[in-house]
C-alpha cells in the first residue's frame, strides 16, 4: 500500500487567500480518483531555503492511499501540475511513502 500527503498552500505568492472553491474541487477530484482521502485542515507552517532567500508558507495536507501504485502516479503527476497552474505555485508538494494496514 503507499500513501500519498499532497501539500497544498493556503495563500498565493502575493499574500491573498487562495479560493475555498480550489480546495473543495480538490477534494472532489481525489474523491474521483481514489476510494477516500484524509485532510488535515490546520495550518501547517513550512519555511525553506532557496539560495540566500528563506521562505515561509502556510499548507493543509491531502493524504490518499492506494494499492494501484501505477494509476496514482499518472494521476498524482497530472494533479501536481494542474495545481501549480490553478493555485499560482512554483512547485507542488507531494510525498509518497510505502505503508502497512493492520
Amino acid at each position: 500500500m503507499k500513501e500519498y500527503d499532497i501539500f497544498v498552500p493556503l495563500y498565493y505568492n502575493d499574500g491573498g487567500p487562495i479560493e475555498t472553491k480550489k480546495f473543495q474541487d480538490l477534494q472532489e477530484y481525489l474523491l474521483r480518483h481514489f476510494d477516500g482521502l484524509t485532510f488535515f485542515p490546520q495550518p501547517n507552517k513550512g519555511i525553506w531555503r532557496m539560495g540566500k532567500v528563506i521562505y515561509h508558507d502556510e499548507v493543509v495536507i491531502y493524504r490518499v492511499l492506494t494499492e494501484n501504485r501505477k494509476k496514482a502516479k499518472k494521476v498524482l503527476l497530472r494533479l501536481k501540475e494542474s495545481l501549480k497552474r490553478t493555485f499560482r505555485q512554483e512547485e507542488i508538494l507531494i510525498i509518497t511513502r510505502n505503508v502497512g494496514v493492520l
